[in-house]
């Protein structure tokens, strides 16, 4: 029942952000020990910001509100299947599941669907659409080693 509950009002909050905001039909809720700590919609069109998902905006605010970047414990409701960018969003900050309404199968008539960058960062680098390059120069300082050795201290 209380899945049923929290995945309704992530569903209602992309619906409010369409009908009320003009924006894009996604809603996310983080629960943590059965209190609601964040919830987050799709603000892209309205910030410009390719990255204001809903799950994005929802990790934000959980972070913020819990004051730490460790969201363990927590689980995520989600309109719609999170995308690449989300999930490993949600991996970072170690949320424990996650649970959506909409799979890509159900977005993907409406344009929504994010299975073709799945299947994009399925395969290896130098396969993918996007080219990526690893840069050869002379670095001053291998930042890696600089946080290490600080660390330490």
């Amino acid at each position: 029942m209380e899945t049923e509950q929290y995945i309704k009002q992530a569903v209602g909050l992309a619906n409010k952000n369409v009908k009320m905001n003009g924006g894009n039909p996604f809603g996310a809720v983080i629960v943590k020990k059965g209190k609601v700590v964040a919830e987050g919609v799709n603000d892209v069109a309205a910030s410009f910001d390719p990255t204001a998902h809903a799950e994005i905006q929802a990790i934000r605010q959980a972070s913020q509100s819990l004051k730490t970047s460790d969201l363990s414990g927590c689980t995520v409701y989600a309109s719609g299947q999170p995308c690449p960018m989300c999930l490993s969003a949600m991996y970072f900050s170690k949320i424990k599941e996650v649970y959506f309404a909409y799979s890509n199968e159900e977005a993907e008539p409406f344009g929504f669907s994010t299975a073709p960058i799945y299947t994009q960062l399925a395969l290896p680098i130098g396969q993918q659409s996007l080219p990526i390059w690893k840069a050869e120069a002379d670095y001053a300082e291998n930042p890696y080693e600089l946080f290490h050795k600080l660390k330490e201290r």
